[in-house]
């Protein structure tokens, strides 16, 4: 494989079989190197809502011992992803905005989760909004959109 070239499956869905979060769904076995490293990030749909988590590990930690900004952050982008997945209908889709309110401070005692919903998805164009919570606490609103591509655009 090529130093641009993708993974097999790269875009589709993975359940994972094993560890923690075994039956959860992913993106990040190696399609997206990013996600990879610093996930797992997964989601799952319970009672029709789609629910993300993330274990927080200490490299996902700043200087003061909280969960980092930019973790957090990554984390809103793939669960957008995640909130509009059956509004994306298996098409590919970049993040053409990502707005974030940091809530709260986050640690690492216990899962990270997302939760929330498309506003309208269009014929090119998703918007979706969510909340993360640890242990029911906000640390981060989050609101994007994205963009339905055609084709690989580094392809």
């Amino acid at each position: 494989m090529g130093e641009n070239a993708s993974p097999p499956n790269a875009g589709n869905p993975v359940i994972l079989a094993d560890g923690p979060f075994a039956g959860w769904t992913t993106w990040s076995k190696g399609a997206d190197p990013y996600e990879t490293a610093i996930g797992p990030f997964c989601f799952r749909v319970e009672a029709g809502k789609v629910r993300c988590a993330f274990q927080p590990r200490r490299d996902h930690l700043n200087n003061s011992g909280a969960i980092h900004g930019g973790a957090l952050m990554s984390f809103a982008d793939f669960a957008l992803f995640a909130i509009a997945h059956n509004a994306l209908a298996g098409a590919s889709a970049v993040t053409i905005t990502c707005n974030c309110e940091f809530l709260s401070a986050g640690g690492l005692d216990r899962m990270v989760e997302a939760e929330g919903e498309v506003l309208r998805a269009g014929r090119s164009l998703i918007f979706a909004r969510g909340l993360i919570r640890q242990n029911e606490i906000p640390l981060l609103a989050f609101s994007g959109t994205l963009k339905k591509i055609v084709s690989n655009p580094l392809g």
